[in-house]
């Protein structure tokens, strides 16, 4: 079954679906070009090169990244990006892409060859060929267009190239209003001509621009970048602009350059705040004079050039650097005056030794305004002009003379401008203009002075971003934008009006003043630039330099961390590298070199007081931890930096504000998942799941947790089962109305069906479950077997999942009546319980009573409510919940302690009654009876009554002692009753649990059949809506198919129709030039037979046209190829050329005539169109049939897809009735019943079959009588066999008793008759002889005894002198031992001796005498075999000869 139909998809939706575990990753194609074999070239983004077929669809993977291995060259693998462009030529297939690469692509049979041709830094964007294929293009996505020679391959020429990137800032270059400088977020500084608009240079910093600025003391352009250097840029030639000075100023991008107006002074902005001052001046190298601080951020940089004073004055907006203002702005002035750039030496002093600006010289002022500005200038007559983006107006603010701290300006006067922001402003150089631009690109010049509209322009669109930056020429007659985004600059020129020409005028007197008086000062300057050689970078200078000594030895003398105690330390600036150091870096390090040499000596003091200090401090510590806890101070108390410690206390609550609230918000989000999970399966039940355990063992019972079925469900079954009355009503009814058959055959049949009913219910096994035996059996339920239909189905399972319900539902309200009756009992248990422990506390007998308990799922409701002892960390108590507590605490004691007080009833009980109204047995019997007083005396001076008191106490004491032992047996025997309850009420519970528990089961058994019966309908549900499914897709691509296979019968017939009717055109051209052939000698019938055979030749002969191609023709993909219309035709006309040749008459026969000749001309010439127009028409109607070829094949692949389609839809259809037709049912069957043998798991089904009992039943009938007969038989043949077996067993014993007599027989005849043997044989008194013997033998062992003692006696003798002499000889050895002892020590000496002398000859002594040896032992050996060959023969001899004296009996045989 395809997966299309598993998911239920049809028409085209099953054509493209493709699974998620298979899909592949989806190429996007990018780029195409046709073949000349018209098939498609496609480049994908990922790097795969496909070839697709048009007409057959099919696509051919050319190249895949992922399975190429590149060779050595990097290039020669195609990565993302590299098949953008693509273009076909006949050496490959030329690509390139964003990787800037261009290369050649060769495919030979299944090989492709990869090489690499160009590499540029820029991506490609387009490659194209020249229309004679000779020249390739390409155009890359900065602007440039490339050209590429195939004759030269070693070379490509760029031919245009234009700048990109966006315009950031536009400035004038000084002096006058020719030239506009503009630069580019790549780094690209341009050159602009103002009265053409001509790009005169480009100079690349290969750095990112941020904003730019020129000197008007010179022609230098000031060119600030992302990486916070400043490159000052000579333009003395336009044309040739040059690099000569670059300083670091910043570790963050330069966001502000501004030159004053005379360009004395560089003033530089950023992000941090820090503004540099530098002199503006060639000839001063561009120094750092020093820098200031203002606020945060600076936004905007203004000056105003007061010559009266000497001095620039600054203007800086700014952010507010406190923490609580965010987005406020504030205003800050400073004066620099112009000594600082005239004399070097007074520069040197303006700052400190860390370049900070001295205050008292530049006098800085801070102002605040109330609004929040975007862009701010310095005015003339102590004005300023601000911005606001929020109110959309320019204000105008007046600074007063007097002078404070933090003066706030007021607005004068406001103006309503741009209503796009922020805007940017801009003074005039005559200071009479206000300039403003802003992202809704117009440009607003309004009057200084009364903040009138003078001019209103749009310049660029605000769809791209507005205006970037504008800048004016110092008479003020032209101004310059540039876009923020649209890369366009604009150049504007005043129109004069009678109105605003004094206006004008007054701006260009004012700019050719200020040229007049910088001329002699920009002349020097220019020249000093000149001058000035061009800078290289750091990786490009020769090493060794002068300059890169200096910073390497600045570098190297770096201040680095020195640690003389634990906590004493030095640490100098942070490491930077020497590359990446600003002034401000080296001016640091050269100060601190400098504090460090002049404060030595105060440093190596205040070390040593700081090492005293902490020695005291360390002895304090240690003093303190060896006193008393209630003397110790905290280690904290010790912090002489209080300030620190107050700084860390506040972090700490910061800290742990913000953790506790991070806290409360994971106890949010806990909450509202404990809620959401509560609300789904806890509050949403109704019935909630819980469990009982038993009290004496492991089994535990849960119930079925059940949710209450909704309305729809219920209307649902409501349906469902209304439906199955009205069918059983309707079968019923039928069956009473149409089947007419005789009364007899039909109450028989009845009464049959009515016996197969009982049966079937009375059994389960056809009805696949034991719901009925249950008790929840269903009515309504349909037979396994009328299951057909899907509604049928679906109804039925609705009807099982009731049942499942209604079984749990059952088992559930037996559930709770045995949950209710655990609780009763151990409601009894706990009071008995009660008692116990006061009997126990009675008989004073420790002993552990079992409390019976609900388990956790028991009591499922506990896990919603937390314990106090659940939690195991301590509870966090605030002070006000302490101090509440405290007060409730009072509240009570002092409650309790006034009722204790004024309780008259208690205190009455307590005096009257001693504390009780009733007095217990218990406590009787615990009271003692009080002894007489007589007994304290002494027993002989008792009085009779004392006597009497004594009987009568005892008396009481026995009866008390006797009144206790019988209370203490009946509480014991009481104790033993309850114990005994307990265990018998507990045990009966736990006896219901375990039938409660087999009762699960069993509602187990039959939920899980009756889930198998939906499961297996279900799962037909599923397969019929597969098989549906299926069958609709397949009869939709019939449809589809029987369409396509009428169009393509249509362009058949249409096809051979045309290709009959042009055979016939062709047949009837072949018959005309056959015709035109014969008829040439009846033509020329006039003509002598021999030139008629010469002009026959002529006719017959033509011209060999020479093939000649051209360069451009090779290299075209696409040029005339063999069989081409173009191709044909002009090789007609080189064919009529070469016969106008043959047609001169220097080619006519000698004795021809001129006449006849051209005749003859005429007649060949057409016959050369008629054998033209023949192949002409031969190679039409070759196509025209490869054509209606191509056209049958397509239609036969419709025909047989068709048929193919055809066949799977008659399967499917089949399949689809035999699925609703074989139903599945299930069946509950004994172990006997089943006959399939069982595997590793469930038992495989597939080839079995469903057969009767009834046939089994006689099947095994049949087998067991064939099994009786088989074991009468078997029976028969075992007794005939066992008499057979008898007789065999007395015949070989018959057998064996023959061979015993047979032995004994010869056992008698080889007897050896003896004389005691002949004796006993003719002796006939054999008990007078017996008694001879034992006379005989009695007097023989008379005479042993006797013979024994007399040798005893002889041998005790011998003995004692054995031993007399073993004395002797130990007193004889013990004396030899000793001389054996001197004796071995002399031998020993002896042979050491002897072996050192004559080593050789002991050795030739011991050989010969072992050699005697081995011939002794031979001798002997052999003696021994002689001697035992002897005693053999003596022993044969013997034996002979003691066999002569017995008689010998032969035994005969008979």
């Amino acid at each position: 079954m395809p997966i299309s139909a598993i998911s239920g998809l049809v028409e085209k939706l099953a054509d493209t679906f493709v699974p998620g575990e298979v899909r592949k990753p989806v190429v996007r194609p990018v780029s195409h070009c046709w073949t000349s074999t018209s098939d498609l070239y496609v480049g994908c983004e990922q790097g795969h090169l496909l070839n697709i077929n048009p007409e057959t669809q099919k696509v051919t993977m050319l190249f895949n990244p992922e399975n190429y291995t590149a060779g050595n060259h990097p290039g020669s693998r195609l990565k993302q990006g590299s098949l953008d462009t693509l273009v076909v030529h006949k050496n490959g297939l030329y690509v390139a892409g964003n990787d800037g690469v261009l290369r050649r692509l060769s495919f030979k049979s299944t090989d492709l060859h990869i090489e690499e041709i160009w590499s540029s830094e820029e991506p490609v964007i387009k490659i194209d060929f020249s229309p004679d294929y000779g020249t390739l293009s390409m155009t890359t996505n900065k602007g440039a267009i490339c050209v590429y020679k195939l004759e030269n391959p070693g070379g490509i020429s760029t031919i245009f190239s234009v700048c990109s990137g966006r315009f950031l800032a536009v400035d004038f270059l000084a002096p006058g209003q020719n030239y506009c400088v503009t630069v580019r977020d790549s780094g690209e500084v341009q050159a602009w001509s103002v009265e053409d608009g001509t790009n005169i240079s480009t100079l690349h910093l290969h750095t990112q621009a941020a904003v730019l600025a020129c000197c008007p003391s010179s022609k230098c352009v000031a060119v600030g970048t992302i990486s916070g250097h400043v490159y000052f840029v000579d333009m003395t030639d336009v044309q040739n602009p040059r690099l000569v000075h670059r300083i670091h100023l910043y570790h963050i991008p330069v966001q502000h350059l501004h030159y004053d107006q005379e360009g004395q002074f560089l003033i530089t902005g950023a992000a941090d705040g820090h503004m540099f001052v530098l002199d503006a001046k060639p000839s001063r190298s561009f120094s750092v004079i020093g820098y200031t601080v203002v606020g945060c951020e600076v936004i905007t940089i203004s000056t105003l050039n007061i010559r009266e004073e000497k001095q620039v004055k600054v203007l800086a907006l700014h952010l507010e650097d406190s923490v609580d203002v965010v987005g406020q702005t504030k205003l800050e002035t400073f004066g620099l005056p112009y000594e600082m750039s005239t004399s070097p030496l007074y520069a040197e002093q303006c700052a400190d030794n860390r370049g900070v600006l001295k205050n008292f010289i530049i006098q800085k002022q801070r102002y605040t305004v109330e609004h929040t500005l975007c862009s701010a200038v310095l005015g003339t007559s102590n004005t300023i002009y601000g911005y606001c983006s929020q109110t959309k107006y320019i204000h105008k603010y007046l600074i007063s003379k007097e002078t404070s701290a933090l003066e706030t300006l007021n607005v004068e006067k406001e103006v309503k401008a741009h209503q796009t922001g922020p805007a940017y402003l801009c003074l005039s150089p005559h200071h009479q203009w206000l300039t403003s631009v802003a992202k809704d690109g117009v440009l607003q010049i309004l009057e200084a002075v009364n903040m009138e509209a003078s001019a209103h322009i749009q310049c660029h669109s605000s769809r791209t971003g507005g205006i970037q930056s504008v800048a004016l020429s110092v008479d003020g007659r032209i101004i310059v934008t540039v876009g923020n985004s649209d890369g366009t600059l604009v150049c504007l020129t005043w129109r004069h009006k009678t109105t605003g020409k004094n206006k004008v005028d007054a701006a260009v007197e004012y700019g050719h003043s200020l040229v007049s008086l910088m001329e002699p000062v920009i002349a020097v300057e220019n020249k000093t630039l000149a001058l000035m050689p061009v800078w290289i970078s750091d990786t490009e200078s020769r090493p060794g330099t002068a300059e890169e000594k200096e910073t390497q030895e600045i570098s190297e003398k770096k201040m680095s961390v020195e640690i003389t105690e634990q906590d004493e330390s030095y640490t100098s600036t942070a490491s930077i590298s020497p590359s990446n150091s600003t002034w401000l870096d080296l001016k640091l390090e050269e100060a601190i070199k400098e504090e460090s040499q002049q404060f030595a000596s105060i440093k190596k003091d205040l070390r040593k007081g700081i090492s005293e200090l902490r020695k005291t401090i360390q002895g304090m510590i240690r003093e303190n931890e060896s006193l008393p806890d209630m003397e110790k101070l905290d280690q904290q108390e010790f912090d002489l930096d209080v300030e620190e410690q107050e700084r860390l206390q506040t972090e700490g609550q910061e800290e742990v504000a913000k953790v506790r609230k991070e806290i409360e918000l994971e106890n949010l989000i806990q909450r509202y998942l404990r809620d959401v999970i509560k609300q789904e399966c806890w509050d949403s039940m109704a019935v909630k799941g819980r469990a009982v355990k038993a009290f004496h063992s492991d089994c535990e019972v849960k119930n079925y947790p059940m949710k209450e079925r909704s309305q729809k469900e219920m209307e649902e079954l409501e349906r469902v089962i209304q439906l199955r009355k009205i069918e059983t009503v309707d079968i019923n009814t039928r069956r009473e109305l149409v089947e007419i058959l005789p009364k007899n055959l039909a109450d028989k049949e009845e009464e049959e069906d009515t016996d197969e009913g009982q049966k079937q219910g009375e059994s389960p096994a056809l009805i696949g479950s034991l719901s009925g035996s249950f008790g929840i059996a269903s009515p309504y339920l349909c037979s396994q077997f009328d299951l057909h239909t899907k509604e049928e189905k679906i109804n039925q399972i609705l009807l099982l999942k009731d049942v499942i319900y209604n079984i749990k539902t059952a088992f559930n309200r037996e559930f709770e009546a045995i949950y209710k009756q655990k609780e009763q009992e151990i409601s009894r248990v706990r009071e008995r319980n009660q008692r116990l422990q006061e009997i126990l506390a009675e008989l004073e007998i420790k002993e552990n009573i079992w409390q019976p308990h609900f388990a956790d799922s028991e009591k499922p409701e506990r896990a919603l409510t937390v314990q106090d002892t659940e939690i195991k960390v301590e509870k966090f108590i605030s002070p006000e919940q302490t101090a509440k507590a405290e007060e409730h605490a009072k509240a009570e004691e002092k409650l309790r302690q006034t009722t204790k007080n004024d309780n008259i009833r208690e205190r009455a009980l307590g005096d009257m009654m001693g504390g009780v109204l009733e007095v217990k047995k218990a406590d009787a019997l615990k009271m003692d009876i009080p002894q007489p007083d007589c007994m304290s005396k002494a027993d002989s001076v008792w009085t009779e009554d004392d006597r009497r008191l004594v009987k009568d106490y005892e008396k009481k004491i026995k009866e008390l002692n006797e009144e206790r032992e019988k209370y203490k047996k009946g509480l014991e025997a009481e104790m033993k009753k309850l114990q005994t309850s307990i265990q018998e009420t507990t045990q009966s519970f736990d006896d219901a649990l375990n039938r409660l528990f087999d009762r699960k089961v069993k509602s187990e058994m039959i939920i899980y059949q009756e889930e198998m019966k939906i499961a297996s309908l279900a799962f037909s549900l599923v397969v019929e809506e597969e098989l549906n499914t299926r069958e609709a897709q397949l009869n939709f691509q019939l449809e589809k198919i029987r369409k396509q296979k009428v169009q393509s019968a249509e362009v058949v017939q249409q096809t051979k129709s045309q290709v009959d009717a042009y055979r016939e055109t062709y047949d009837n051209a072949v018959a005309e030039d056959k015709l035109l052939d014969r008829g040439f000698r009846k033509e020329f019938n006039d003509v002598p037979a021999l030139l008629v055979d010469q002009l026959y030749k002529l006719y017959k002969r033509r011209p060999r046209v020479q093939k000649i191609r051209t360069q451009a023709d090779n290299f075209h993909p696409f040029g005339d190829h063999q069989g081409s219309a173009r191709a044909a035709s002009d090789a007609y006309n080189q064919l009529l050329r070469a016969m106008d040749d043959l047609d001169s008459p220097e080619n006519m026969p000698e004795t021809l005539e001129l006449p006849v000749w051209e005749r003859f001309c005429l007649a060949r010439r057409t016959k050369l169109e008629s054998e033209q127009q023949v192949k002409h028409k031969a190679l039409t109607l070759a196509e025209m049939q490869a054509f209606l070829q191509r056209r049958l094949e397509e239609d036969e692949r419709n025909r047989q897809a068709m048929e193919n389609t055809l066949q799977e839809l008659n399967i499917v259809r089949e399949e689809k009735m035999r699925s609703q037709l074989n139903l599945t049912a299930q069946f509950l069957l004994k172990q006997g019943q089943v006959e399939v043998e069982g595997g590793d798991f469930v038992p495989d089904y597939s080839d079995s079959i469903l057969v009767y009992r009834n046939v089994v039943e006689d099947l095994n009938a049949t087998i067991k009588s064939l099994g009786e007969q088989k074991i009468a038989s078997m029976v028969e043949s075992k007794d005939f066999r066992k008499g057979i077996i008898q007789l065999e067993w007395e015949r070989k014993k018959m057998q064996m008793q023959i061979e015993d007599l047979h032995n004994k027989a010869r056992d008698i005849q080889m007897l050896r008759v003896s004389k005691e043997l002949q004796k006993y044989l003719f002796e006939t008194d054999h008990d007078s002889r017996v008694l001879h013997e034992m006379s005989v033998l009695e007097q023989t062992l008379a005479l042993q005894e006797k013979h024994h003692k007399k040798n005893s006696k002889n041998f005790k003798r011998v003995v004692k002198e054995l031993e007399s002499k073993i004395k002797h000889m130990q007193e004889q050895n013990n004396k030899l031992d000793e001389e054996l002892q001197e004796l071995l020590v002399s031998v020993s000496e002896r042979k050491l001796v002897f072996d050192a002398i004559a080593v050789e000859k002991n050795m030739e002594a011991n050989t010969e005498q072992r050699y005697q040896d081995i011939i002794q032992r031979r001798k002997l050996v052999d003696l021994a075999k002689s001697q035992a060959q002897e005693v053999a023969v003596l022993r044969a001899e013997v034996e002979r000869l003691r066999m002569k004296t017995f008689p010998a009996l032969i035994h005969k045989e008979k």
